[in-house]
């Protein structure tokens, strides 16, 4: 089984390593932790998982194999052990329910009788007594009551009377495709950091004050410059119009940045970067600054980050006074290009889902712009265009 269970693991295209398993395996005959399930699974996930992007595809492995669960797409007819349910039966069931139950001929016949219902219904199924459905008397569904029922696709309980709660189990938030988190952030970000000494001498330096302690004979402390992350961000963000439909993950991705880098600054923009960007929302009529600023403030060193969904009038990029909030001198493509010419690392994070960036013509225009540099703002697009970043 435990081999079955490496090898499931690899076909869910999960990095676990031969080392790994091994390790795990010492780690059982060292008998480091008691014989349940529970403690085997958090074994083995910690020994075998080392992102936790993969921690939700751990979890259906880990089911699939060694609780009886299976996977979301098999077939619901599948074999339930027995003596599992009959754990169930002696934990929830009254004595009366129990005499109920071996009345229609025990789980066994309850679960034949499943598998057959699954093979005779094409279609749902509302109040019945047969059936799997939601309202009635048939002990295969949900909503309805039966002392003896499998509970299908129900959130939660009503009376508590189901022997076998057999509901598909909802994977969110750690995956490398779904929406973001700030954590989830936090993580993806991390892998632009660059850790180098700077500063002042004010951090202890322990191996260089042995060191030192034995050469002179007498006690000589060495300090040195603390670490710190050395990379800077400039992080543009688009406004207003359609990107009001993705404030929550935009200010999710912001909070993450500014906590993860501590020199970064933003800006603001409409659309598309033109003369002027703004930091103020509510003054952005009054308290703009000249674009020219931003290029000429910050080192070429700085890493650029966009956001926004690229969905805009083609015109609004390739044309002067395109804008639609401004006569603008120049095109919105003239000001990227500047940018890119100075900011050699630059790339535009899109909220909009992959899929559908073929239908704007705009989002084509801008991804050109940027050499091919834009990714969806998932965790998986977000750690590649970290990746991009840090070359």
């Amino acid at each position: 089984m435990f081999m079955r269970f490496f090898t499931e693991l690899r076909e869910a295209k999960l990095p676990v390593t031969l080392k790994e398993y091994l390790v795990l395996m010492q780690a059982l005959d060292r008998q480091v932790i008691d014989r349940s399930v529970d403690d085997f699974y958090y074994l083995s996930r910690a020994a075998l998982v080392k992102d936790e992007k993969n921690l939700d595809r751990f979890d259906q492995v880990f089911g699939h194999v060694f609780k009886g669960l299976e996977r979301l797409d098999a077939d619901l007819s599948a074999d339930i052990p027995a003596e599992w349910l009959k754990r169930l039966s002696d934990r929830f069931l009254t004595d009366e329910e129990k005499a109920q139950v071996e009345a229609m001929g025990g789980f066994e016949k309850l679960m034949e009788a499943l598998a057959e219902r699954l093979r005779e219904q094409t279609e749902r199924h509302q109040g019945g007594s047969k059936m799997i459905g939601t309202g009635g008397t048939s002990p295969f569904g949900a909503g309805g009551y039966n002392p003896e029922g499998v509970r299908i696709g129900q959130e939660k309980g009503r009376h508590g009377r189901a022997v076998k709660v057999w509901d598909k189990r909802e994977y969110r938030n750690l995956d490398d495709q779904v929406e973001l988190g700030t954590r989830n952030i936090k993580v993806a970000l991390r892998r632009l950091r660059k850790w180098v000494r700077d500063g002042a001498a004010e951090e202890l330096d322990l191996p260089g004050t042995i060191q030192g302690t034995a050469e002179k004979g007498y006690l000589d402390i060495q300090l040195r410059p603390e670490r710190r992350n050395k990379i800077s961000v400039l992080l543009f963000l688009d406004v207003g119009g359609s990107m009001d439909s993705h404030i929550r993950v935009c200010e999710e991705l912001f909070s993450a940045a500014r906590s993860e880098f501590k020199n970064m600054e933003f800006f603001y923009f409409h659309n598309c970067l033109y003369e002027a960007v703004w930091k103020d929302n509510r003054r952005r009529q009054t308290e703009k600054i000249p674009t020219w600023d931003v290029l000429h403030r910050y080192p070429h060193d700085y890493k650029v980050i966009f956001v926004g969904d690229a969905a805009m009038s083609p015109y609004e990029i390739t044309y002067p006074g395109g804008s639609v909030e401004h006569w603008n001198e120049e095109a919105g493509a003239v000001w990227l290009d500047r940018l890119t010419q100075v900011y050699e690392h630059a790339v535009w994070l899109n909220p909009t889902p992959e899929r559908h960036w073929g239908y704007a013509h705009s989002t084509g225009v801008i991804r050109q712009l940027l050499n091919e540099r834009m990714f969806p703002l998932t965790l998986e697009g977000l750690e590649r265009a970290m990746k991009q970043l840090a070359r």
